[in-house]
């Protein structure tokens, strides 16, 4: 048993579950109220397995990152040596072929692909090509993590080719930095004894609170837009994304303003709460109207 702990740990199940609320809600926002029970299933089932399939390989290819941040270097199995790096590539290798085949065969080919491009993006992007070398890192990377949504809707679908799953795609793919810069400020000396060239590290504090701002006005902006040029997304939607940019942006502003980043754990745990509150209203609107 322990073993399965090691390794189911590895995935980062905290993680793949905000992802898996915004596919199920790109679900109930194609099939315009419940979506098929099949579908559903394979969808949580191939997202969940892609999803920790492709951070059980950015856990082999961490490690050595991991051995050198306080935060990981005790948490992360890899790292630690109690899951064996092969060990860890392999079982990323085989998840991401089982949720693959499970979405090819039981949503469509389109969806599978999808999936697998998540992970090699974020895995060749990301992981090796872009978060040791550029404090942009976070900003192209998060395009991975912004593919969920299209996974739901071209499961029910068949195509992404759409505005609707697009916007969901970009709120989350603008939502990310953000969230991500304000965790990292709690982590700047971290990431700076590890060599990652995060944003707080090479371009300061100050700098990243500005950033966190300026990103939360654009995705007001971005929210209200598509608010009216997404005809699935109305008016609880509308509403709800309105009220929890302007929580968003009240959070930035206050971390802008302070001298210290005590505000950046609650910033980036509302951030969490956002992304979640706002995929939700979109599988209740479906829902009711």
């Amino acid at each position: 048993m322990q073993i399965i702990s090691l390794y189911f740990a590895v995935t980062k199940p905290k993680i793949i579950i905000l992802l898996l609320v915004t596919a199920t809600s790109a679900l109930f926002l194609a099939s315009d109220g419940w979506p098929n029970l099949i579908i559903t299933l394979s969808v949580l089932i191939g997202g969940a397995l892609t999803a920790g399939g492709a951070n059980s390989i950015n856990n082999f290819w961490d490690r050595d990152i991991d051995q050198k941040m306080d935060r990981t270097k005790h948490k992360r199995h890899v790292a630690t040596g109690k899951v064996p790096p092969i060990g860890a590539l392999i079982f990323g290798i085989v998840l991401n072929s089982a949720g693959f085949v499970i979405l090819w065969q039981f949503t469509n080919l389109i969806s599978g692909i999808l999936a697998i491009s998540a992970t090699l993006f974020y895995v060749f992007i990301y992981t090796i090509g872009l978060k040791r070398y550029t404090s942009q890192n976070i900003v192209i990377g998060g395009a991975a993590g912004a593919i969920p949504p299209v996974i739901g809707w071209s499961a029910v679908t068949g195509d992404f080719i759409h505005l609707a799953p697009i916007a969901l795609f970009a709120l989350i793919f603008l939502w990310t930095p953000p969230h991500f810069w304000a965790l990292s400020l709690l982590l700047k000396d971290d990431y700076e004894k590890a060599g990652i060239p995060m944003l707080p590290v090479v371009s300061g504090i100050r700098h990243t609170k500005l950033q966190i701002f300026i990103y939360t006005l654009v995705l007001l902006v971005f929210g209200l837009v598509s608010w009216i040029l997404v005809d699935q997304l109305q008016f609880i939607y509308g509403i709800t994304t309105l009220l929890f940019n302007l929580g968003f942006i009240g959070f930035a502003w206050r971390l802008l303003k302070q001298k210290n980043i005590s505000l950046a754990l609650p910033t980036y745990l509302f951030s969490l709460a956002y992304l979640a509150g706002i995929f939700l209203s979109i599988a209740i609107e479906s829902l009711i109207i």
